[in-house]
């Protein structure tokens, strides 16, 4: 279940466990309200992230693009090892900030 909370000047989104073919089309719509703010500083909290289809990997590409857009910051922040592989694997580390859990 998708969490968006407002906490000290950025909007965080909190994730949950999974992004696939069987979510991702509610997920986006969650955060699409989100994404038309002008100048949002918007963190993907991904502390519950546990697996991450290719469909998830097309919203964050997605998202990233339209913060961009919009003049925002954008960053994804709490990823586990395993999902920070994925996102190292397909390049997404080098064009994005991503923060692994502490």
């Amino acid at each position: 279940m998708t969490q968006i909370l407002k906490e000290g000047g950025k909007t965080i989104i909190k994730t949950g466990s999974r992004i696939d073919t069987t979510n991702a089309e509610e997920f986006e719509q969650d955060i699409q309200p989100v994404l038309q703010e002008a100048g949002i500083n918007l963190e993907m909290d991904c502390a519950e992230l546990t697996y991450m289809a290719s469909s998830g990997l097309r919203i964050i590409q997605k998202t990233m693009r339209a913060v961009m857009k919009e003049k925002g910051q954008f960053k994804i922040v709490n990823v586990s090892p395993a999902i920070y592989r994925v996102l190292q694997m397909t390049g997404f580390t080098k064009f994005m900030t991503v923060e692994q859990k502490s």
